[in-house]
This record gives C-alpha cells, sequence and structure tokens, in this order.
C-alpha cells in the first residue's frame, strides 16, 4: 500500500521501485565489547507494508532519517526475495509462517546484525506483525524497542488497499473475501492470515495460518512468545487517526471491534491472562500508545524523528517510561 510520503512533508513506501536494488547503509558499526562506553548507535530493522518493497524510494528516505537522527546507525530492510518486484508479490502471495522463518534465518546470519547486542525495528502496516512474530517465534538478534505503525494486531475484516489498476492487489483482496479460511487461501494469501472477524472466531481459531498463533488466542499457549514480548524494552504502538484503509484502525492498539461495540486492549482476555507478555510489558512502562494524523501510513518526517530519538539509538541509551497510556485505555 502507499505510504510514507515525501520525507520534507510525507514520506510513502510507494508501490513503484526504486531505480537500484536497496542494500544496507553502506557504514558498518562496530561493536565495542564493553557496554558501558560504546556509543554505537544499535542497527535498526525495518519492515514495509503490503505492496511495497524493499527498494522503495520512500522506505530508502526512512532508513536515511533514521541515520540522520542517530549518526551510524546501520539499516537493514527486511526482504524477502533479492528482486524487488518479487518481495513486492511476496508482500500479497505467500505462506507468512515460511516467510517469517526466511527473515529469521536473515537476520541471525548476517554478520553484523548477528553480532550487534541487539537491534531496534520497526514495522509499517503488516510488517508491525510480521516483526512482533520474529519477536516472539525467534528473537535473535534480540530486538530493544518495536516500534509498528498502523499494524493490525489484532487483524482486519476488511482492508481499502488497492488503486484502480492494481490487479494484484485486486486478485487478493478477491480471495479474502471469497474462500478466506480454505487451506489453500491461509497458505497462499498473506492478508487472510491475519484476518480476524469477531463474528466468526470459531473459524479464524480454528483454521487462520498465522494470526491466531502469535496472539497466543488458542487454547495451548506458547509462554517463550510471551516471554520474549515481556523483555522488550520498548513496544511503541501507533494509530492512525483518520485510517479507512486498515478496517478496523483499532486493531493498530490491540482494540477489539465488534459492530459498534469496541473493547480496549486492557479489557480483553489477551491482556488480563497475559497471553503474549503486554501486561508484564505494561507494568514496566514499556508498553506505548500513540496515535498520529492523517490516513494509513501518511507520517510526517517530525513523527519519525522524534520516535526514532526517542527509542533507537546507544544500546545503553534509556528511554522515557513515563508515557501515559490514552485515556480511552
Amino acid at each position: 500500500m502507499t505510504v510514507l510520503r515525501g520525507l520534507s512533508t510525507y514520506l510513502t513506501l510507494a508501490s513503484s521501485l526504486g531505480a537500484a536494488l536497496a542494500t544496507p547503509t553502506a557504514q558498518v558499526p562496530i561493536f565495542s565489547s564493553s557496554d558501558d562506553v560504546d556509543d554505537t548507535p544499535l542497527p535498526v530493522v525495518i519492515w514495509h507494508g503490503l505492496g511495497d518493497t524493499f527498494s522503495a524510494e520512500g522506505l530508502q528516505s526512512v532508513g536515511e532519517l533514521v541515520e540522520k537522527v542517530n549518526l551510524g546507525t546501520f539499516v537493514y530492510y527486511v526482504r524477502l526475495d533479492e528482486s524487488a518486484s518479487n518481495d513486492r508479490t511476496a508482500t500479497f502471495y505467500g505462506n507468512v509462517t515460511l516467510q517469517l522463518e526466511k527473515v529469521c534465518a536473515d537476520l541471525a546470519s548476517h554478520p553484523i546484525l548477528s553480532t550487534a547486542p541487539a537491534v531496534d525495528a520497526v514495522g509499517f502496516s503488516q510488517g508491525g506483525q510480521f516483526l512482533r512474530g520474529y519477536v516472539e517465534r525467534c528473537n535473535f538478534p534480540p530486538v530493544r524497542s518495536l516500534l509498528t505503525f498502523g499494524s493490525q494486531h489484532n487483524g482486519i475484516v476488511d482492508y481499502k488497499a488497492c488503486s484502480a489498476a492494481d490487479w494484484l492487489c485486486k486478485g487478493a483482496m478477491a480471495l479474502l473475501h471469497g474462500n478466506t479460511w480454505s487451506s489453500w487461501v491461509q497458505s497462499r494469501l498473506v492478508p487472510a492470515q491475519y484476518f480476524r472477524d469477531p463474528q466468526d472466531l470459531d473459524s479464524y481459531l480454528e483454521y487462520s495460518n498465522f494470526l491466531a498463533d502469535i496472539n497466543n488466542e488458542r487454547l495451548l499457549k506458547n509462554e517463550t512468545y510471551a516471554k520474549n514480548i515481556a523483555d522488550l524494552e520498548n513496544f511503541v504502538l501507533y494509530l492512525f487517526e483518520n485510517d479507512t484503509t486498515v478496517i478496523p484502525k483499532e486493531t493498530s492498539w490491540f482494540e477489539e471491534v465488534n459492530g459498534t461495540e469496541t473493547t480496549p486492549l486492557r479489557a480483553r482476555p489477551i491482556y488480563s491472562e497475559d497471553w503474549i507478555g503486554l501486561r508484564a510489558l505494561d507494568r514496566k512502562g514499556g508498553l506505548k500508545f500513540k496515535t498520529t494524523p492523517g490516513e494509513h501510513m501518511h507520517l510526517s518526517d517530525e513523527v519519525l524523528e522524534q520516535a526514532f530519538t526517542e527509542f533507537f539509538g546507544p544500546f545503553q541509551k534509556s528511554t522515557s517510561k513515563n508515557d501515559e497510556a490514552p485515556s480511552e485505555l
């Protein structure tokens, strides 16, 4: 989907490809063996959203902004294929579990990321819940702070993401609505794997290939998922105030929307029973809820700079634990 337009005003993770394939930032950080004196910024991992690619100009601009805020940051752009075109296709079609296994292997074997004491991470739209899946399922190298923008943590009931001429997107959306719970769709259509209809939770719990697992919603809970989320220093959830692309927009804050009824995160079992560690993280001040104006993925450079300044940087940097959660939570 289109995101982050023009770094000076809005940054857009455009579906159009950049002129050249993206590469990680050229400067290679050297991490000191003494954490007490090392002021090298932690590497930053970025995962883009639906319909975008690791080499998109807007995404590269985000990486440049990360470097501007914290000089010397090594930025890694998650990709599912070295071909930008195939990487975009993989945002619509593929098995998310297998995709995530590839990303886990790529990060664990990367010569810089694997030797860092930790990494920071930012996920745009569906890239946010996929990075959360990375934290829960593998988390090597470990994530210190995870920022997600407009991500679908509690699933979607609809997506309005396709332009008039984007037949790849339109085909995916037709499958999403026509055969959501078939094994073929659940193993091949990416958005279907985080589809969640509160009015049909039985089908979701039985057939969901991805979201029901990483949200620990089934009877058998994975304790590692909860431990890994609770071990984060910060998990920052950004919601777009005027989002009409992701339905419901409140999914970015793990809220349950069933018709006209909305249940905030702290009133849900996923929090009260601490299925994935959110309550433990919240109690130590690491769970943060933020809003940003505008439509889905319309982000000003000011919002991004503030986020990267507050939550990214050297390993020993301490961040504020005093953010107040919105009153409606």
